[in-house]
């Protein structure tokens, strides 16, 4: 099975409200690109993640901003590209959540970055002209 190739973008301002929208953009784009129902959860699930991430802390309160997420396909895999002008922050580096310590021993925050490494394949970032620009990368094999 080949994936659709498709290339789609969607600008959302930093308001948790939108998130609804980066909901059914995924679900359509993931429909017409050929990507089955279970991946298209964990993928919106890793997206809504780090949108959600930008939208609260990229911009201090109350600046207005945005995150636009640039989402393509090729044969086997699907890349989303998310950038935003907000402050600097590369979630790369962020160590992982120690998940095996209880609850009261962790650490608040990290565990959105360590779910969205979990279901992508790969996890780049840049800051380029005033830009965090996130690269996420998820392969997507056929079943045979």
């Amino acid at each position: 099975m080949n994936l659709v190739r498709l290339q789609r973008s969607l600008t959302l301002p930093n308001d948790i409200n939108t998130i609804p929208q980066l909901n059914e953009f995924l679900d359509t784009f993931c429909e017409e690109a050929g990507i089955t129902m279970e991946t298209t959860i964990s993928l919106n699930l890793a997206l809504e993640e780090v949108v959600v991430n930008v939208m609260e802390y990229a911009y201090p309160k109350p600046e207005a901003g945005s995150v636009n997420i640039d989402a393509r396909t090729d044969e086997n895999c699907v890349t989303f590209v998310l950038t935003d002008s907000g402050i600097p922050f590369d979630p790369t580096t962020m160590k992982d959540v120690d998940t095996t310590k209880p609850l009261e021993e962790r650490q608040i925050g990290g565990l959105g970055i360590f779910l969205t490494r979990n279901i992508m394949d790969a996890m780049s970032y840049e800051r380029s002209n005033e830009r965090n620009i996130l690269t996420l990368r998820k392969n997507i094999y056929s079943k045979i």
